[in-house]
């Protein structure tokens, strides 16, 4: 983001964050669509190609899941701990001014 934009909505500290939970989401997306489409393939060779899809978007699923916990910002096994840190992120949002 760019840092003046970020100084100006106080989000200069989540920006990696967001954009790393972001991308958690797209790929966990990614992931159902493949595994849908595969179960639908109409020929073995697209539904060979959908799981190679398949595998290769829970791998980066799992890349970007160990970024996040490696760096306190995912707890997938701690429901409290989420929670806890998506109130607080929901909480920096609520207090970011607006332009």
């Amino acid at each position: 983001m760019n840092r003046l934009i970020e100084n100006l909505t106080g989000l200069d500290t989540l920006t990696d964050q967001v954009i790393a939970m972001d991308l958690l989401i797209a790929a966990k997306s990614g992931v159902r669509n493949y595994a849908m489409a595969a179960t639908e393939a109409g020929t073995p060779e697209i539904k060979a190609t959908l799981t190679k899809h398949l595998d290769e978007s829970i791998n980066m699923h799992e890349r970007i899941s160990m970024y996040m916990l490696e760096r306190g910002w995912y707890h997938p096994w701690n429901v409290n701990e989420q929670l806890q840190l998506d109130l607080q992120n929901i909480q920096i949002a609520l207090n970011a001014p607006t332009l």
